[in-house]
């Protein structure tokens, strides 16, 4: 690693003192690791390049020819289910003028592109090229979309550009054992929405992750019910994931099974599980419903944020008015992802100030520990970066921009 400089360095040299310490005595990452654009570089580069990125649940594309776009960095993707019903994922860029092919989500028969109406199958084969009979040695067979690697677990879908990562089953395997009672690919899809927000990833991600708000930000949405004393982490880290459970009381307006539930006994009818799949896929597993958000960072100082609920399914199918009870759950959630969207993007302005310092760590936050320990295991030691003289070093930022989302 080089051409960075020597603040970034330092930075990266503090988080991996902060990963060193405990988790009793551990302190939050400095400020400026979450407003620098040459840490944003590393972590495209080195993370969001190489990891699993999640861009909704296989339920939400359920009938052939369903589409849903997605990006990992500069790479839009599309992810289609094709007529064998499996699912795929292309690159959303057509081999002729680079033109993007498809945008949001829908229904295709085909992917046409909009420029000059070259068509694609569903599995990625060039099946249309109107007037290039005149371009010598032209051949369809040579002009398919790239496809990119496409795994679905537990009713996820996850993408990757990285041929050598491990499976995504293999790399969760331990948290399936806690995940798999749910049955959550049974999940019925009700809202999904994209937004951006003027926040660095981490800082959301970090929120998701920790219960420590939620008497504060949600004591009137998610916080009710909950308890903090109930927070249950795991006995071991994992290189791809970390998780708590927690349990909702009667109090709770959602958190709790539905009667005709049958997958669930005991504590785990009122039990929910909320993961972070690394670098960037977060979701609430409750008996009764699926929240989740994928993030996409865009710059160091706003993240687009994919986000979607599920209800369980015999929540949904006792629904007597299915529109009525839809508006106002959707009405519910609007107000919690206002609520963290209000104190994200006051943490990121805080971060710019000069006087803002790190803090030390809640017990209750240790997931936000976990999630530093992952970083720090992620970006490069400060031992593998050259330093750049400080003459040098207003030219270098960015130099990883080539991975910026769309």
């Amino acid at each position: 690693m080089s051409g960075l400089s020597t603040q970034s360095a330092e930075l990266l040299a503090q988080l991996q003192q902060c990963a060193t310490n405990p988790p009793e005595r551990a302190h939050t990452m400095p400020p400026a690791l979450y407003n620098s654009d040459e840490i944003y570089g590393l972590e495209l580069e080195n993370i969001f390049a190489k990891e699993w990125h999640c861009p909704g649940l296989a339920a939400e594309i359920p009938n052939p020819g369903d589409f849903i776009t997605y990006s990992i960095g500069t790479q839009s993707v599309l992810t289609v289910r094709l007529r064998d019903e499996t699912i795929a994922s292309y690159s959303n860029v057509c081999r002729h003028r680079m033109m993007t092919l498809l945008e949001g989500r829908g229904n295709v028969r085909k992917l046409v592109c909009p420029y000059h109406a070259w068509t694609y199958d569903l599995d990625g084969r060039l099946i249309g090229a109107g007037h290039m009979q005149r371009t010598q040695n032209f051949n369809k067979e040579e002009y398919c979309l790239p496809e990119i690697r496409t795994e679905v677990w537990n009713g996820w879908i996850y993408i990757t550009l990285n041929p050598e990562i491990p499976s995504v089953a293999r790399r969760l395997e331990p948290l399936r054992h806690l995940v798999e009672r749910y049955d959550l690919a049974g999940y019925v899809p009700v809202i999904h929405q994209d937004q951006a927000w003027k926040t660095n990833w981490k800082l959301l991600a970090e929120n998701f992750l920790e219960g420590y708000h939620a008497h504060a930000v949600h004591r009137e949405t998610v916080g009710t019910g909950f308890s903090p004393e109930s927070l249950i982490f795991p006995e071991q880290s994992h290189d791809a994931f970390t998780y708590q459970l927690f349990t909702k009381d009667e109090r709770a307006r959602y958190g709790r099974a539905h009667v005709d539930n049958k997958r669930l006994t005991d504590h785990w009818r009122y039990t929910s599980i909320l993961p972070i799949v690394y670098p960037a896929h977060l979701f609430s597993l409750a008996p009764d419903y699926l929240w989740y958000l994928s993030l996409r960072p865009n710059g160091s100082g706003e993240v687009l944020v994919r986000i979607g609920v599920a209800l369980a399914p015999e929540v949904y199918a006792a629904l007597p008015d299915k529109e009525e009870f839809l508006g106002s759950f959707a009405g519910f959630f609007d107000k919690v992802n206002a609520e963290d969207r209000a104190v994200v993007e006051g943490i990121y302005c805080g971060s710019l100030a000069p006087l803002a310092k790190a803090g030390p760590l809640s017990w209750l936050e240790r997931n936000v520990y976990d999630f530093m320990c992952y970083l720090s295991r992620r970006l490069p030691h400060p031992g593998q970066i050259r330093h750049t003289p400080a003459e040098e070093q207003s030219a270098v930022v960015g130099v990883h921009s080539r991975y910026s989302p769309a």
